[in-house]
């Protein structure tokens, strides 16, 4: 399969969060990036431009900092590196408020993909709730498709609870969210973590899944262990227990756009980047 028939191998922007704080520091990393095979990037709307102190300690609390670098010239740096940028995710009040600003920043960076990263305080155990977002999810979309580009929404766990004793969040979205308006970035960790299948959804989904976030699940731990239990992590692709090649399969008979790295947290030797090199190299084997 050629590069121009298959995904392409992509990153997320958020795991090189703290090693893009400098103009320096980010062409050297994107540099690297590239260099270990990543072909793609994919950027968050809040990481290239200004980030509130706020966000950044709440982003720091949560194990994946997202550095300073939002002061730099995004546009100009990604450019230098060569690699294309797959998508920018944005928040959906911001697509609603701001649409043209929105299609505009995202012209910047060459991409016509938006994504909606999930709600906060949001209530997805409440079904009423759940089919207001699928409407306001479908309203956007379509604004943006007026615009020349393409709406998706990224799954984490949430979408995962029940608003019925047999039906999800994630049913829901699916059901009513309108195909031509709506299409999906399924992350196959959280939805993995959360007890679903990401091999199920992707045949459930099918060709409405343009983009595939991807990172292992799975343990550090050497050595014995108190008890049985250890805790289950985000690890480099190879390195856990989700049915990878598999699902990077899938992917590629689906000719998604891009499968996205984003190992949230816990890289091996506590580097972003000796993570993405090791997750590349599988990459670059399934995806030739």
């Amino acid at each position: 399969m050629s590069a121009t028939e298959r995904p392409l191998r992509a990153i997320q922007q958020i795991q090189i969060g703290r090693v893009t704080s400098t103009e320096d520091q980010t062409r050297e990393t994107l540099a690297r990036l590239a260099s270990a095979g990543f072909e793609g990037i994919e950027l968050n709307g809040f990481m290239t431009r200004p980030t509130p102190l706020f966000v950044r300690a709440l982003t720091k609390v949560a194990g994946m900092p997202v550095g300073r670098g939002g002061r730099l010239d995004w546009p100009r740096l990604v450019a230098e590196s060569g690699l294309s940028v797959v998508a920018l995710h944005e928040d959906l009040g911001t697509i609603e408020r701001e649409p043209a600003a929105v299609v505009a920043w995202a012209a910047e960076f060459g991409t016509r993909t938006i994504v909606v990263t999930g709600m906060y305080r949001f209530d997805y155990g409440d079904e009423s709730a759940v089919v207001q977002l699928a409407q306001r999810l479908n309203a956007a979309g379509q604004v943006l498709a007026a615009a020349g580009m393409r709406l998706l929404y990224h799954n984490h766990t949430a979408e995962f609870r029940r608003v019925s004793p047999s039906r999800t969040a994630f049913d829901v979205l699916i059901e009513l969210t309108d195909p031509d308006a709506v299409g999906f970035e399924l992350d196959c960790f959280w939805a993995a973590t959360a007890g679903a299948d990401p091999l199920a959804l992707l045949d459930a989904l099918g060709e409405r899944v343009r983009l595939l976030h991807l990172t292992d699940r799975g343990s550090r731990v050497t050595g014995p262990t108190m008890t049985p239990i250890v805790k289950v992590d985000s690890v480099e692709l190879g390195a856990g227990n989700l049915a990878v090649d598999a699902i990077v399969r899938r992917a590629a008979s689906l000719r998604m756009d891009a499968v996205v790295v984003e190992t949230h947290k816990n890289w091996i030797d506590g580097s972003p980047l000796r993570s993405a090199e090791v997750s590349a190299q599988v990459l670059r084997r399934l995806l030739r």
